[in-house]
Parts: C-alpha cells; sequence; structure tokens
C-alpha cells in the first residue's frame, strides 16, 4: 500500500523568534502570467518556491517560454509560439487562467482549459468572459477548453458585477495593448492588484487607478521586458501571526507591510494580542487566550478570506463565542469537521460558523482540504496538546514557502514524513 505525507506537530510549544515573509504566491502567479504580454527576458524577484508557482512556471514553458530558477528568476518569453494552455497543467491551479487575456492581447487567439484548484464553491468566469467580449473578443466555452480571438482588442467601459481580483486582473492584461481607452468599474482593489499594475508600468502601459475601484488603462502599441519585486506575501504573514498568538508566543515579521493586513491586525487585537508596528515588520505577541471576535470576510480592504480559517483555529480556543461570517466564497468552512476531531466546537449555518472556545485542544489525526484550511489545522496543532498528523499537505506546500523551516525557526517541533496509507 502507497504510503501518505503529513506534517507531524508536536504541540504546546509556545512560538517565538522572526521569520521572514517570503514573496506573495497572489502577486508571482499575475506577474509571471504578464510576462506573455512582451516578448523577452523578464526578471523577478522574490518570486517564492512553491507548487502553484512551479505549475505556472510549467504552463509558460508549455507556451514555449524559457525559465531559469534563481534570484532573480528569469523568464524569456521570446519563444512563444503556442496559445494553448493544457487540462492537465491548468487543472491544478485556478490562476491559470490568468494567461487567457496575456496571449489573447499579444495573438489575438487563445485557448485555456477550465481551470481547477481549491473546491471553494462557484467561482463567476463569466466576469472574464462578458469583460473580454466587451474589449472586442469572441469567446466561447467548448469541450473543456475556453476559446477566445480577436483581430484586435479595442478599449472598452467594463463594470464589474463584482469586484472579483482574477477577472479584474485579467481584463487589466488584456486591455494594456488594446487600442484606446479601458475603464474597469467596481475593479478588486488588493495589494496583488497594484503590484501587477505596478510590474505592467514598468513594461511601458499606461495604467491609472490601481488600488481603488476605477482602473483606467490607456492602450499601447507594444510593452518591453522588465524586472520587478513582488510584495511580501500578507496571507503568510497573517498565517504565522496567528502561530505564534495561537500558542501564547511572540514573533517579528520581517518584510511584513502592515497597511495590507489592517482590518485583520485590528483584529488580532480586538482578541487580546499584542500587535506593534517597526520598521520593516511586524511584531505580534499573543494572549494566554483569545477573547472572542466576529469577523466578516470581504475583499479588500476587507478582512481577507484567505486568514478566515486559521483565525478560526486561532479563536477555537478564545473564552467565549465569536460569530465568523464568509461572504466570499460557498464552501470555505469544510476544514471545521477536521478542527471538531481536535476538540474544537464549531458549529456552522450557512454562511455563518458558531466558535465557542475551549480551553484545551488535542492532537489528532486531521486531513486538510485544501491551502487556507491546511494552514488552520497547523495553526491549530501547534496550540493543541499531544501530537497531530495532518495528512493533505500538497494542498499547503501550494502556498506556503519552507513551512517547516520557518516553523522550526520559531521553536516548533514539526517534521514531515511518509505514515502508511
Amino acid at each position: 500500500m502507497a504510503g501518505v505525507t503529513v506534517l507531524r506537530v508536536e504541540g504546546g510549544k509556545r512560538l517565538s523568534g522572526r521569520v521572514a515573509v517570503s514573496g506573495a504566491k497572489n502577486s508571482a502567479l499575475k506577474v509571471l502570467a504578464a510576462s506573455l504580454l512582451a516578448p523577452g527576458a523578464h526578471r523577478f524577484h522574490r518570486i517564492p518556491r512553491i507548487l502553484d508557482v512551479e505549475t505556472m512556471v510549467m504552463v509558460l514553458e508549455e507556451l514555449g517560454a524559457r525559465v531559469e530558477w534563481g534570484e532573480p528568476l528569469v523568464v524569456d518569453t521570446a519563444g512563444v509560439s503556442r496559445i494553448e494552455a493544457p487540462y492537465e497543467l491548468v487543472q491544478r491551479m485556478r490562476a491559470s487562467i490568468l494567461v487567457l487575456g496575456p496571449l489573447l492581447a499579444r495573438f489575438g487567439r487563445a485557448r485555456v482549459a477550465m481551470p481547477g484548484g481549491c473546491n471553494l464553491g462557484p467561482r463567476r468566469l463569466d466576469l472574464h468572459f462578458k469583460g473580454l467580449a466587451a474589449l472586442g473578443a469572441e469567446v466561447r466555452v467548448a469541450r473543456g477548453y475556453i476559446e477566445a480571438r480577436a483581430v484586435r482588442l479595442r478599449g472598452a467601459h467594463i463594470v464589474l458585477d463584482y469586484p472579483s481580483v482574477g477577472a479584474t486582473e485579467n481584463l487589466l492584461m488584456a486591455s494594456v495593448l488594446a487600442e484606446g481607452e479601458t475603464v474597469i468599474e467596481n475593479a478588486a482593489r488588493e495589494p496583488e492588484v497594484v503590484d501587477l499594475a505596478s510590474y505592467l508600468a514598468r513594461m511601458g502601459a499606461r495604467v491609472e487607478g490601481a488600488g481603488t475601484g476605477f482602473i483606467r488603462v490607456e492602450g499601447v502599441e507594444r510593452l518591453l521586458p522588465g524586472e520587478h519585486a513582488v510584495i511580501p506575501d500578507r496571507i503568510e504573514a497573517g498565517t504565522y501571526a496567528l502561530a505564534a498568538a495561537a500558542t501564547g508566543g511572540e514573533v517579528l515579521l520581517d518584510r511584513c507591510v502592515p497597511g495590507h493586513l489592517g482590518i485583520f491586525l485590528a483584529k488580532l487585537e480586538e482578541s487580546g494580542a499584542e500587535v506593534e508596528v517597526l520598521p520593516g515588520g511586524v511584531r505580534v505577541r499573543g494572549p494566554d487566550r483569545p477573547l472572542p471576535t466576529d469577523i466578516a470576510t470581504l475583499p479588500y480592504p476587507g478582512f481577507p478570506t484567505d486568514l478566515m480559517p486559521p483565525f478560526v483555529a486561532y479563536l477555537a480556543r478564545a473564552r467565549g463565542m465569536s460569530i465568523v461570517t464568509e461572504n466570499v466564497f460557498e464552501n470555505r468552512f469544510a476544514f471545521v469537521e477536521e478542527l471538531a476531531r481536535m476538540g474544537a466546537s464549531v458549529r456552522t449555518e450557512g454562511h455563518h460558523a458558531l466558535v465557542t472556545g475551549v480551553e484545551v485542544l488535542t492532537g489528532a489525526p486531521v486531513r486538510a482540504p485544501d491551502i487556507r484550511a491546511g494552514a488552520a489545522l497547523v495553526v491549530a496543532a501547534l496550540a493543541a496538546e499531544g501530537e497531530t498528523l495532518i495528512s493533505g499537505m500538497e494542498h499547503v506546500d501550494r502556498g506556503y514557502e519552507d513551512l517547516e523551516a520557518k516553523l522550526e525557526g520559531l521553536g516548533a517541533v514539526v517534521r514531515r514524513e511518509e505514515v502508511s496509507g
């Protein structure tokens, strides 16, 4: 019988120390896709070596790009000639759809398999399709593939029904080479959108308003390769803050941008943690047990949906009941059944979770159903008494670079091993 890779966590250790925050996964994937817009060698700094980035690199290589791993990571897109991103790669990660806009803008055609990734409920691809159609593209879905073509994209005024990050980014990349002016109204405001726009500007694009709900793009004839350092990963920073706080410990988050985590840090303070903004980072000191705190996820600058699962794990030991509302994804509470195996008391009703804090969590065998759920189980395991075995770590590896090494640097006792399946 084949073995299963698990993370073995010995709980009850108070985490302390400093951790360097890696480059943002959700920026790295987008700027890598943007490299398709301009033939030549693009140089990227702080690209995290995680599974999702490796998947995006394989997509680019499948299209004809040459990639050299290192610091910086170099992507040469001069040899890109194929316009099809195959199912075998795209089904691993939803962000693969972000090659659709750049391929369409550069070649006038694109064929991208319907994307996969975490099962968090339906996420609206129709916003991508309607926006591209407004730019003059013909878009259809056939035999499991998204097919798009346009003789020449033309600027348009696009109003998104919802501030979708993926749709905003795809339309932004498609419009930079379109003829005339494009306006994206009700655009996503996430820092990763701003970071993508920053790199597009370095390539010669004319973009105004990134980070607001109203982005204006003046199309240009061509773009040139550039060099860019991606922003720090705010979700990784928040995860390590919660890991330390859940154990009553203290962590200094190097390269954390506090402005990217405003409401999250405010909720940490509300729960009894101490938060100190320092030059180049943030220090977080956890309470013995958190105070109950209500949170509701919303698009940026609201509470990040990707930090909701580990925050629930943190609140599982709070001194009272917390109400957590998930407003972004439908299936985000799948992990609470695994937390229950560790003694957590979490009851879900629709898109609400009632988290009644318990004094003690206990180690147990659990399985991560997706990236952030896996992070939640790691946070719970670190705070629990005894040993926890977490399977499904391949999900966590999609989003966290050097997880074990960073946790060990904070004093955690963790090791990855293979057990009988």
